[in-house]
């Protein structure tokens, strides 16, 4: 399996090496499928989202399609998701994506996708592909509403979990000081990712992409 974890998307171009190696073939001669569902929750400006996207069309993708699994029926979106070399996940709430992902049927179907395609996360979606969603830290951390009945697993592809946006104005609690006491009280490995670092994972093997600041805690 093949995964790309990102903090924000590709934004830089060690990460887009990092997903051109992944790929093994030249942009323009592949299909990419984004999945926005993350975002729908997520009130005021969407101005993160379409620089993730325009920072997408810019690496000249034979083709960009925008697959929102909790608005299309499973008989549309899949046959839309195998045209797709690349399975973008894009960022916001992470526990209305896992939802949507469980809900639609895409968890089911999402290993024997990845036998032949790449998975890409932007913050949300790279914090599901790990086996905890950690509902509490990232509660606290994030100040993320939980939905009701939110379950804390998430895909499991990885056996660490992703902290994104290590020292973004935006999310002033994440930083090395207070991911460290929270390293203290919780035992699970976790990377913190600025907005220029990334993960690269083959089969299991992992390689951090950055062209900033990362840390691995525990």
């Amino acid at each position: 399996m093949k995964l790309l974890l990102t903090s924000a998307g590709i934004a830089n171009k060690s990460i887009a090496n990092a997903l051109l190696e992944l790929a093994e073939r030249p942009f323009s001669q592949l299909n990419l499928a984004f999945i926005p569902t993350a975002a729908n929750v997520e009130k005021g400006d969407k101005s993160w989202l379409i620089d993730d996207l325009n920072s997408l069309k810019n690496l000249g993708f034979q083709q960009i399609d925008i697959v929102d699994i909790s608005a299309l029926p499973k008989d549309v979106w899949l046959p839309r998701l195998k045209e797709a070399d690349i399975l973008h996940f894009g960022g916001g709430n992470t526990f209305h994506l896992m939802h949507w992902v469980e809900k639609s049927g895409l968890r089911e179907v999402l290993p024997e996708l990845l036998e032949n395609k790449i998975y890409v996360g932007t913050s949300a979606g790279s914090m599901i592909a790990c086996r905890s969603l950690d509902l509490s830290t990232s509660e606290r951390l994030y100040d993320e509403k939980v939905i009701k009945d939110a379950k804390d697993e998430g895909l499991g592809y990885v056996d660490f979990l992703v902290r994104p946006h290590l020292n973004s104005p935006y999310f002033p609690n994440i930083n090395l000081d207070t991911l460290g006491k929270f390293a203290e009280e919780f035992a699970e490995i976790f990377y913190a990712l600025d907005d220029n670092s990334a993960i690269k994972v083959v089969d299991g093997n992992i390689e951090v992409v950055s062209e900033g600041i990362w840390k691995k805690f525990n």
